[in-house]
């Protein structure tokens, strides 16, 4: 609401063009309806973003990309995956024989395209449910014996998804288990979940501020995407292209 309001308060002050730079974008998992009558919030946002009086939206690693369609106004859906991968390269010296884990198969298309630009195996683990609600098991497709197994998702909220996948790939034996998330949301025993779990670390961006929760969970780490961010504002405001972001870190 607060947003909103200064969108508007912009608008009718005479601003020539009023940009919203939202790195974690509202209700993006509300992006279909999982059931008869159940809301499409994520198109809600973006119709009451675009009444306000926005006529640009700077996002990162929308749940679901079909999301740029509710808007009818310009929408750059930037990409951590760069700064992922000079992240792996970074910290992780066995990265060359690791192996990207998708703990899901809706974020399978993620974890291959920083598998295939690491040149460096997939594997993929498929939730087998009884009822839709209601997961009976888990199963591992792929090898990660002897190897450094490195999570990917883009959100993680009460982390069970994630400890889960941590403990069938360490029983599949995997030597180190990392988890990688754009969006940390962190809440209800998700500190609980990580301190218990077998992750060597859960790295997220800033998109959400995470200074409370590493007080309590020493296993966080934070990748700064502050200069992808500034750099797209600047792009966006001087009227150059924002491509380069998707594919490369800004120095």
């Amino acid at each position: 609401m607060e947003l909103l309001i200064m969108i508007n308060a912009c608008k009718i002050a005479s601003a020539g063009r009023v940009t919203a730079v939202i790195p974690c974008f509202p209700y993006a998992r509300q992006d279909k309806r999982g059931e008869s009558r159940a809301p499409i919030s994520a198109k809600l946002v973006a119709d009451m973003l675009s009444t306000a009086g926005a006529d640009h939206i700077i996002t990162m690693d929308l749940h679901a990309s079909q999301i740029q369609g509710f808007f009818d106004i310009p929408v750059d859906n930037l990409c951590a995956e760069p700064a992922v991968l000079k992240w792996i390269k970074e910290s992780i010296s066995e990265w060359r024989s690791c192996t990207i884990v998708s703990p899901d198969a809706g974020g399978a298309e993620r974890a291959t395209s920083i598998a295939d630009r690491l040149n460096v195996d997939f594997a993929l683990i498929h939730k087998e449910r009884k009822k839709a609600s209601e997961v009976d098991g888990t199963v591992l497709v792929g090898d990660v014996k002897y190897r450094v197994a490195i999570l990917v998702d883009d959100m993680a909220d009460t982390c069970g998804t994630i400890c889960d996948a941590a403990d069938k790939l360490l029983s599949a034996g995997a030597t180190r288990v990392y988890a990688i998330l754009t969006h940390g949301i962190f809440s209800g025993p998700a500190i609980t979940r990580m301190n218990s779990a077998g992750i060597e670390a859960v790295v997220v961006t800033n998109t959400v501020p995470q200074e409370d929760k590493m007080k309590h969970c020493s296993k966080i780490q934070v990748i700064d995407i502050s200069m992808i961010l500034a750099e797209a504002i600047r792009r966006t405001h001087s009227g150059k292209s924002a491509s380069y972001l998707f594919s490369h870190v800004p120095l």
